[in-house]
């Protein structure tokens, strides 16, 4: 990659360091390196029960609330599904005994995905898996403080680019 000037990350100036290809580039090889990455971290069964899709994603989520339930909205858009799309892995994942349906007591317009004990049980061990093979492929290659270096820019990429729904 070319030469360019450390500028800090609230420099307006500091986009135009950085030629077009230059920035393609790098663009490029962090979504080659997710891509990669994400490819061999996946879990795709657990307990014999096939986790198609974002179902483990769906499963940790709840599982790392405090009531093990999230509104099916938000968890649709958490998930980058649409509702509808949302409302059929539900449906799957209800039929499987992973999550319940639950109606909030004081909006009805709101319907929660409420994690199931199965649910559960099977996101203890999807994680557990998980995290094994995150800490052959992701935490290996970069160490414990670039891998939480590179949490806090995920970070500041994800609250820079929320959009007002997410709000």
């Amino acid at each position: 990659m070319g030469q360019r000037t450390a500028r800090p990350a609230d420099d307006g100036a500091a986009a135009a360091d950085i030629s077009d290809a230059d920035l393609v580039g790098l663009y490029g090889l962090l979504l080659d390196g997710w891509t990669r990455t994400e490819h061999v971290v996946r879990v795709d069964a657990v307990a014999g029960v096939d986790l198609p899709g974002p179902w483990l994603e769906v499963l940790l989520r709840l599982l790392r609330t405090p009531e093990r339930k999230l509104p099916m909205t938000r968890l649709a858009h958490d998930v980058s599904l649409t509702s509808g799309g949302f409302t059929k892995l539900a449906d799957r994942m209800a039929a499987a005994g992973l999550i319940d349906r639950q109606p909030c007591a004081t909006d009805r317009r709101i319907t929660y995905s409420v994690l199931t004990p199965r649910g559960a049980r099977l996101a203890e061990e999807g994680q557990r898996r998980h995290a094994a093979l995150l800490r052959s492929h992701f935490l290996a290659p970069l160490g414990v403080e670039r891998a939480e270096q590179l949490g806090e820019l995920m970070r500041v990429l994800r609250e820079a680019n929320r959009g007002p729904e997410r709000e």
